[in-house]
């Protein structure tokens, strides 16, 4: 009688020990390159727990097809429907992963607990929680997605001859982008965000930092049924901003991932201003569902992780602790998604202005451990200064570092952005890297783009920054805004301000991605004008861009093949035309003739192997 007693106090003490093994769920669409969500309850913890869940927990998912094994870190979620609830609680942790190929996955869970586990190297370290080891199966099936969608498409890679490309796959993509604002997370809708200012209390006719904010309020109208909001009506304006600049066919954003310090002083991760160990779960779950419908429209999230004011924030810029910390919980978070370039920082290195910046070894490290930490093909960018002595300083010794993947161009003399695009294609492809070389700002620094009320016609920018950038080898573009015409770099509300700016950038980006980019070169000696630009596959294709008044234009031509020439508007785009000669053939220098019409205007002449 003893022993059944005894046998049926153990089986109520089993009953009522939590089963956290059996709570593993695998959310999502199972498809290639759709998002996985395997979410795993823990430990009952806080953001604010003595033992911090986000450096003393480690979690780590190891997904594999065959050959193909990724380590995917995870992170602490709260309740995990942080978004939702507000939560800083909870017993759950997740891990985000994006299947690129289609049959059976298997994976298996390392989940241990330990003092500052997260940074520290040794994978035996630590002790193994309830579901360390778990392991399980699911089959992915081939993606449904068409259009621009991503998810139809594949993740955007560096595909190593100067451009952008879809892994595993010889389609280019083209970079064609907004740069401003660059605090485009500065958002009210999101938790716990406001611009940070020592005051303590807001006097009358003073701004209130909690409410100077953007709401992009003109674009809510722009948010469609069923796109993506949280606590019932929030996201609306920063979605509807996304889908228009979709609609004009911009594909990219740049954006602050922390701003402490810096310009707009509202923007960081953190669950707090002066929090440098623990993440806010609901505001990085509300930038999660932005950044997935980036994913869908097909747009590319470019993370700029720093500003040249707060590159030593963390860690004196060194990549110890806390620069770690930050990194890996952004890539855990954010990793996934297709379309992703991470910026090393805005205006890297010190300057005049800003005397204290990382160094070349600071730099490398913070790339290096990047890509080490990224379980997926990633690209790895630097921000540069304005002028040519701090680019030509800072860019030369990472000419060949195998961990960047190229520059993030500001140029501040716009006439000078083909000369300085072209310096660093070549540079990088003589030491045996090709860099991709985008232009991502443009000056001077409080003029940028301005507004079409300004500016309608924007025929500068579109002359020798645009189509001078592409010309020069450039893999894309994005446009910054100043700030001192309305919608500046911090304040921009619509992004309709520049709406025939969008239209032209958009016109040159889609047109030049249908030649062979990674075989052509740029070489204006093969024109007679010092004026136009060349980009050729010397033999079987030259683009000839004329910014205007360029007469009696010739191309030197090697050979007897005969060539087609027609005439590609810049300015309005449509189907390419003829002009005053048609055929060229022959070697030596040949005339081109003249454009279909108002020869005085820029246009481009395409002149192809019959």
């Amino acid at each position: 009688m003893k022993n059944l007693l005894y046998l049926g106090i153990i089986c109520l003490l089993i009953s009522c020990q939590p089963d956290t093994t059996s709570g593993i769920k695998l959310n999502g669409e199972l498809k290639q390159w759709h998002k996985v969500t395997l979410t795993i309850p823990g430990p009952e913890t806080s953001e604010w727990d003595k033992e911090n869940p986000f450096l003393d927990y480690k979690l780590e998912v190891a997904f594999s097809n065959g050959p193909l094994l990724y380590k995917v870190p995870g992170f602490y979620a709260a309740d995990g429907n942080a978004a939702e609830s507000s939560a800083e609680e909870g017993n759950i942790w997740k891990v985000h992963f994006r299947p690129d190929k289609t049959g059976e996955w298997n994976y298996k869970i390392s989940f241990k607990k330990g003092k500052n586990i997260v940074v520290l190297d040794e994978e035996t370290a630590g002790e193994p929680l309830a579901s360390d080891g778990m392991q399980g199966t699911f089959q992915v099936s081939e993606s449904d997605k068409t259009g621009s969608d991503f998810r139809g498409k594949g993740r955007i890679v560096n595909g190593e001859k100067g451009y952008f490309r879809f892994q595993n796959t010889d389609e280019i993509w083209i970079k064609n982008g907004a740069d401003s604002p660059e605090n485009f997370l500065a958002f009210a809708g999101f938790d716990q965000t406001y611009r940070f200012s020592l005051k303590t209390e807001v006097r009358e006719g003073e701004a209130d930092p909690k409410k100077d904010l953007h709401k992009y309020e003109p674009h809510i109208q722009d948010w469609n049924e069923g796109d993506p909001v949280w606590q019932s009506e929030k996201g609306k304006g920063i979605i509807g901003a996304l889908n228009y600049l979709h609609s004009v066919g911009i594909n990219s954003a740049y954006m602050l991932t922390l701003n402490i310090l810096g310009d707009g002083k509202d923007v960081w991760p953190y669950n707090e201003h002066n929090e440098r160990y623990r993440f806010d779960c609901s505001k990085l779950d509300q930038w999660e569902m932005v950044f997935e419908h980036m994913d869908s429209l097909g747009m590319m999230i470019h993370f700029v992780l720093q500003e040249t004011e707060n590159e030593v924030l963390l860690d004196a810029g060194y990549t110890d602790v806390q620069r770690k910390l930050y990194l890996r919980e952004l890539v855990a978070r954010f990793g996934h998604h297709l379309g992703v370039t991470w910026n090393i920082g805005e205006e890297n290195g010190p300057a005049g202005f800003s005397p204290i910046g990382q160094t070349d070894a600071q730099k490398k490290a913070m790339a290096t451990y990047l890509k080490e930490t990224n379980p997926y093909p990633s690209v790895v960018v630097l921000h540069t200064h304005a002028n040519d002595e701090k680019q030509d300083e800072y860019l030369t010794p990472m000419l060949g570092f195998e961990n960047l993947d190229g520059p993030s161009m500001q140029i501040g003399n716009p006439l000078r952005v083909h000369e300085r695009i072209r310096k660093w294609v070549d540079e990088s492809e003589k030491s045996g890297k090709r860099w991709l070389v985008n232009l991502d700002e443009i000056g001077q620094h409080w003029k940028g783009v301005l507004p079409d009320s300004f500016d309608f016609t924007h025929d500068t920018v579109r002359q020798s920054c645009l189509w001078g950038a592409l010309m020069a080898g450039g893999a894309g573009v994005e446009w910054y805004f100043g700030y001192r015409y309305p919608h500046t770099d911090l304040t921009c509300e619509d992004f309709r301000s520049r709406d025939n700016w969008w239209k032209q950038s958009t016109i040159a980006t889609q047109f030049i991605q249908q030649f062979p980019l990674e075989e052509m070169k740029s070489d204006s000696k093969l024109l007679n004008s010092g004026n136009a630009c060349c980009l050729a596959k010397q033999g079987e294709v030259y683009l000839v861009y004329l910014p205007g008044e360029s007469k009696n234009l010739q191309l030197m031509l090697t050979g007897s093949e005969e060539y087609s020439v027609r005439w590609f508007n810049p300015r309005e785009g449509g189907a390419m035309q003829n002009g005053s000669v048609t055929r060229v053939g022959g070697s030596g220098w040949q005339d081109l003739g003249n454009p279909p019409r108002e020869p005085e205007k820029d246009w481009v002449a395409v002149v192809q192997k019959s």
